[in-house]
Order: structure tokens, then sequence, then C-alpha cells
């Protein structure tokens, strides 16, 4: 389980297809603290880490995670959102993240006021992908409030320590990113949906 909280970014330094998989070697600053078979959220999806050389470490992303996810679409230097599973003695800062993405989202707009940034998205859809103003939304393993909520869209705002310190600093207009909505939102729509 994750908490959205973003502790640093990874660069992608190495990608190689193995038939429908693709191993992603990554660099990090904490690369020294992990071990095998550790939970490691990229951008938002829980991937294992299964080999580590020096400061780089490998992940596998197989099929079903490329096709739901943004994560095929890397490419060498770029930087991923990381956050290392929630230690049970940790505060809970952000909300309850699983790092399974539910969807990817388009971003349609970002708007730049005097100290802060609004991005929009959209997405395709689907009565189980529910947002609501000032609820919570995953965004690239970003835990973030919800400012505008649409049918198939919503908007964030964006503070200038969440815009240097996560990937939003690299995020333009047409750039896809993966969404993972909120859990208890979900539960609650599964349940209605059922009645």
């Amino acid at each position: 389980m994750f908490t959205g909280i973003v502790e640093a970014m990874g660069t992608l330094e190495k990608r190689i297809e193995r038939g429908s998989n693709i191993d992603f070697w990554f660099s990090s600053p904490f690369t020294h603290e992990l071990k095998i078979d550790q939970s490691l959220a990229h951008n938002g999806v829980c991937l294992t880490v299964v080999e580590i050389d020096g400061m780089k470490y490998r992940v596998t992303a197989i099929e079903e995670t490329l096709t739901k996810t943004n994560l095929g679409s890397l490419v060498i230097g770029q930087k991923v959102n990381l956050e290392r599973c929630l230690a049970a003695n940790a505060r809970f800062d952000g909300h309850i993240v699983q790092g399974h993405v539910d969807t990817t989202a388009v971003c349609t707009k970002i708007l730049t006021y005097e100290g802060s940034w609004e991005y929009f998205f959209e997405y395709t859809a689907a009565k189980e992908h529910v947002t609501v103003s000032k609820g919570s939304i995953c965004v690239n393993g970003t835990s973030l409030t919800v400012v505008h909520s649409g049918v198939n869209d919503f908007s964030v705002a964006i503070i200038p320590y969440t815009y240097e310190h996560t990937v939003f600093h690299q995020l333009k207009v047409g750039d896809w990113v993966n969404l993972e909505f909120d859990i208890v939102g979900k539960y609650v729509q599964k349940m209605l949906a059922s009645n």
C-alpha cells in the first residue's frame, strides 16, 4: 500500500523488451536502500524490484501493466515519480493508494497562476471512474485534491513544491498520465451499482 506522497524521482537508464514484457532499469537517490522483491511505485504503478546493480535497479512490466499504464511510452532519461510502500509505523500523509492504475488520461490544458498551476485531464468515461470536487485522485503516483470534477475530466492544483519535486514540471499538454481513483469512492460506486 502507498500514500501518493512521492519520495523522489527516478531516471530511466535502460529498457529491454522481452517478448510482451519490458525490463526497465532505473537509477534513484535511494537505490542503495532497496531490496530484491520490494514493492516500489513508478508513476503510481506498483512494480517489484528484481535486480540491483550499483545505483541502478531493474523492474519488469508485463503486457497487462503496459496496456493499462503509460510505462510503455517511457524513454531513456525520462523521470518517474517513486514511492516505496508505506511502513506500518509511518504517518499517513496522502490517501490510500494501491499502486493499481485504473486507466490513463491525457493532459488537455495547463493554466499558470501567480505561484501555482492547474492541470486539466480527460479520460474515457466509465461508471467506476468517479471524481468529486475536493476528493482525492492519484495522478502518476501523486496524491492530489480534485478542483474541478466532470463526467470524464477533472483538474488539480499544483503548488511549487509538488511542481519541482515530481514529474509535473515535465508534463505537457498531450502527455498521458496514470490514474488511480480513490478506493473508497470505487467501493461506494460498486455498492450503489449492485442495488
